[in-house]
Order: structure tokens, then C-alpha cells, then sequence
């Protein structure tokens, strides 16, 4: 089938997915795209709407809403479990606070040039990581197309999302947060396997990218590729706090791995275990907790794009 399935998030935006819906709508009917529309209603849907797409043997999906959303949609096609996963084509029409993953291919937040851009057919393959994790004494798996974090940014994301929940509205929202839960956080300390080297260290916070940008234009990741078979990990070390704060500038221009106290790795599999409880996160979702094992499954789908920044 070529119609498209367009998944919309009606939340995504604070409600911008439902208040623009009737605008996007006409643009994709004035372009000739031939589609049909399922509205999610509560975190997850997404992903059961993607299967079905998925078992109804639709291989193209129009993704309205954030990064979150393109995840759910991400997990279940995966987990339809009807085909290769590279049969699918995954566009997105940004409506999120922060189209951290849109960012990266030049997808704006005009819909009339997003839509433009999928008229336009011009696709990549691109990776996918893989997470296996612990959530309530149980062993569950998360894709993810974007960055994965452990240890404060995974704090920062359970904060933020607790807030959007509530309802507040504002894009500084994941930066507040970021700064209340510095003033409480604690550094922990970690034992890593990045491929076959073992690392100890205590840490501020860890970061597995695929792609490049999180927090609303933060490059946690700034070398990553999203199709070069590797993921990038960066580790934040015992940094104080006072250091953090004066360095978030590195956080925006890219420079964040020429800190003396920052490493960074590329690698095809992590895996992280601590003592104390470190919680882990993907595409902005908060997930489970460590022992968690990050891997990549390489040129694993078809995505929508203007420019590649890697190019």
C-alpha cells in the first residue's frame, strides 16, 4: 500500500497536535497526499497504532508531534514484527516543544515546508538503538532513534515530563528543570563497557547518541552520525556543580567533548551497571533503570529529510 498512515499526537505542542490539525490537514490534502489519520490518547497509544499500521500492511507513516511520538511510532513497527524493518519510511511533521531529531535533517516547524519536504520523497537509512533495561525487576527493551541518557539526564527528563503533565506550557520548561535538579543531584558512580574496555568511574551523567541534539538544541552528542553503524557516548565525570553550570555554553556550540573532564567514545555496544539507582531515558522518555545494555542496529529504516548536517 502507498497511502500514508498519519499518526497524531493531539498533546504534542501543549495540544498544538489537536489545535493544527485541521491546518495540517489541508496542506497535506492541497499537496495530493493520499492518507489516513489516527489520533493518539494516551502515552504509548502511539505505539499500538504504528503495529496496526503495520499488520495492515502500511509501510509509509506521517508522524505529528515530538520526538516521544516519533519513538512510539519507531517501537511499533518494530514490534509488529511483519517485515524488515527498512520497508518502512518514517517522515515527520514537527509539533513538539523541542524537534530535537528534526533538527539534525532540517525538518521545520512550518508545515507547509515540512510537508513540502515529504512531497519532495528524498529518504536515508538511518540507525536505531536498542535498550535493554530493568523496570520493575523486569527485562524490557526500548528502541530508540535519537539519544539515550543515564544518570542526570534522566532526572531532568522525569522532571520536565512530571511538569508538561501538569501543564505548564513554557519551551524554557526542560531548562528549569536542568537547573532545579542540579541543586540535588548527587554523582554516581558507574562501571561501563564500551565494545571490550571496562570503565569505573563516578559521573555526572552519561549520553548515547545516534543523533546529535536533545533538550531543545543541546548537543550532548555533537559528533554522532545517524547512519554510520556507531553510537557516540559522551560521560560527563565528576564534575562540580559550579563547573556544570559554567560550562553549559560547551552544551550549545558543539564543544562539550574538548572538556578535560568529558569523554567521549564511538562504539557498537554499552552497557552500564552501578550500585546505587540509576534511572535511563530514550528520545526524551523516561524509562527504567540500570543494569541497561545500549546497542545499534545499523541502516534500520527510511527517513524523511531536507539536509543532512552530517553531510
Amino acid at each position: 500500500m502507498h497511502r500514508w498512515r498519519v499518526i497524531v499526537n493531539p498533546a504534542a505542542g501543549n495540544g498544538k497536535g489537536k489545535k493544527d490539525w485541521n491546518k495540517i490537514s489541508a496542506y497535506l490534502q492541497d499537496k495530493q497526499i493520499d492518507f489516513e489519520v489516527k489520533f493518539s490518547k494516551y502515552q504509548n497509544d502511539s505505539i499500538s497504532i504504528a503495529k496496526e499500521a503495520a499488520m495492515l500492511g502500511i509501510r509509509k507513516i506521517i508522524v505529528v508531534g515530538g520526538d516521544g511520538t516519533l519513538n512510539e511510532v519507531l517501537n511499533g513497527i518494530i514490534l509488529a514484527n511483519v517485515c524488515r524493518t527498512d520497508e518502512f519510511t518514517l517522515a515527520l511533521i514537527p509539533v513538539g516543544t523541542g524537534n530535537d531529531w528534526g533538527r539534525m535533517f532540517s525538518i521545520p516547524m512550518n508545515y507547509k515546508k515540512a510537508i513540502d519536504i515529504i512531497c519532495q520523497d528524498k529518504t536515508m537509512l538511518h540507525d536505531i538503538g536498542l535498550i535493554k533495561f530493568c523496570e520493575s525487576d523486569e527485562q524490557k527493551e526500548r528502541y530508540f532513534i535519537n539519544i539515550a541518557g543515564a544518570g542526570f539526564e534522566s532526572k531532568v527528563i522525569r522532571m520536565s515530563n512530571n511538569y508538561m503533565e501538569k501543564g505548564y506550557k513554557s519551551k524554557f520548561i526542560y531548562l528549569y528543570c536542568l537547573l532545579m535538579s542540579l541543586l540535588k543531584y548527587k554523582n554516581v558512580r558507574m562501571n561501563f563497557k564500551v565494545d571490550d574496555k571496562e570503565i569505573s568511574e563516578t559521573v555526572f551523567s552519561v549520553n548515547i547518541g545516534n543523533g546529535r541534539y536533545c533538550g531543545n538544541g543541546m548537543m550532548q552528542t555533537p559528533e554522532a552520525v545517524p547512519n554510520d553503524g556507531l553510537l557516540d557516548i559522551t560521560v560527563i565525570k565528576n564534575m562540580k556543580k559550579t563547573a556544570i553550570l559554567s560550562n553549559l555554553k560547551m552544551l550549545y556550540n558543539g564543544t562539550i567533548l574538548k572538556h578535560p573532564m568529558i569523554d567521549g567514545y564511538k562504539c557498537k555496544k554499552l552497557t552500564i551497571n552501578s550500585e546505587a539507582e540509576v534511572y535511563i531515558e530514550a528520545d526524551g522518555e523516561s524509562l527504567g533503570s540500570v543494569p541497561a545494555e545500549f546497542s545499534i542496529i545499523p541502516s534500520a529504516v527510511n527517513i524523511v529529510y531536507e539536509t543532512n548536517i552530517i553531510q
